[in-house]
């Protein structure tokens, strides 16, 4: 009934149009007059955010037209994973991860595939043999290196940059025990980005991990990476996931992640930022998307909205975290959002099922936040390089 009243409505604008156009065309419309986040941070760095199917495939118009007026880069959550595009042996799927290119073509947006070499949402039978046991490390070799030409080799000069290898470090620093490591051994990463450069010389290349401002992962990180240049690995930046709390890490510590990755001459971004405003479920969390805890009142303290102080006090930690970004916006190249809208974010389920969260600028019906107004604000109070 929307639909009919609406095209009745334009018919004369509109004439010939679909009903899903018609709705896109109006939520175009009604995003315009928001400020835009691209446009504000334009010359600084790319601002980004992860899309979900319905986004990407502009089955609901109005945050597809969102996405088209704020971002100019785009991550796919979950359609270039493993378990996504390569369930089963020799079985692909292409079905998501060529729309979801395509829409970043058609919108002129710089696009990320996210990602290629995980120990997370990986299949079981990608680390067997024939009979259910570990793989040998020529298998599990030949298997990644046939995944990843096929994968990156599809979009050859269409995706733009790749997280290569994801989430590789344990919080000591020192590799984490996944199959990739065990079967393979340590070079499973060098021979990750390999076979990525091979697949498409000219796409950029990225490790991406969480926790990197920890002084003990982030030196981790640092002899992980300056291991790869010297052996000449094509490594081309280091993505930090940005999945932060209301009050760490301090805006100095990202300052001086950002400031050492920058020292190595390699790109950086911030790949998966959110804010989490709920309390701790676990001392410590990080991102590590195995942990799970019983749903208890006091860990959803907002699920009937969230409080005026809270939101004040978001915006002023997305405010410190964009005036960070941009005393970097010679080395840092992308900032991009893990969801478009609170209603999105992952962080609604994870650790626990069945929250409400509020981490992201725009809330569940899509319309801005004070954080938002914070960050575009932050923009324009920036001293010109």
């Amino acid at each position: 009934m929307a639909c009919h009243f609406t095209k009745q409505l334009l018919r004369t604008a509109f004439a010939g149009f679909s009903c899903l156009a018609i709705l896109l065309l109006t939520a175009l419309l009604a995003s315009a007059q928001t400020p835009s986040l691209k446009d504000a941070y334009k010359g600084s760095f790319f601002i980004g955010a992860a899309l979900n199917p319905a986004e990407f495939t502009e089955q609901d118009a109005r945050f597809t037209a969102l996405v088209i007026a704020q971002f100019n880069a785009i991550t796919p959550e979950n359609a270039l994973k493993w378990e996504s595009v390569h369930p089963q042996p020799g079985s692909y799927n292409f079905d998501l991860p060529d729309r979801y290119v395509a829409f970043g073509e058609n919108n002129h947006m710089f696009i990320v595939g996210h990602n290629l070499v995980w120990h997370n949402q990986t299949p079981a039978w990608v680390f067997q043999d024939d009979k259910g046991n570990p793989a040998d490390r020529e298998t599990l070799l030949k298997r990644l290196r046939e995944h990843i030409h096929t994968v990156v080799g599809r979009y050859h000069g269409r995706i733009n940059g790749w997280d290569v290898v994801n989430e590789a470090l344990e919080e000591d620093g020192t590799l984490r025990q996944t199959p990739w490591l065990k079967i393979i051994g340590e070079d499973y990463i060098a021979k990750a980005f390999q076979f990525a450069h091979e697949a498409d010389p000219q796409a950029e290349l990225y490790y991406n991990d969480y926790n990197l401002e920890n002084e003990t992962k982030l030196k981790g990180a640092l002899e992980l990476l300056r291991k790869l240049q010297a052996q000449g690995v094509p490594i081309s930046g280091v993505g930090i996931q940005g999945h932060y709390h209301m009050d760490s890490p301090s805006n100095e510590q990202v300052d001086a992640a950002i400031t050492a990755f920058g020292k190595l001459g390699l790109k950086v971004m911030i790949t998966e930022l959110d804010v989490d405003v709920l309390p701790l479920a676990f001392q410590y969390m990080g991102a590590d998307v195995t942990l799970s805890a019983e749903l208890q009142p006091k860990l959803n303290p907002y699920a009937k909205g969230l409080p005026d102080a809270v939101q004040q006090a978001l915006a002023q930690r997305y405010a410190g975290l964009f005036g960070v970004f941009l005393k970097h916006r010679g080395v840092l190249k992308r900032v991009t959002f893990w969801g478009v809208t609170d209603g999105d974010s992952w962080l609604n389920n994870w650790p626990v099922k069945g929250r409400t969260n509020y981490p992201l600028l725009f809330d569940r019906s899509g319309q801005p936040k004070p954080a938002f107004d914070a960050v575009i604000r932050a923009a324009h109070s920036a001293t010109p390089q």
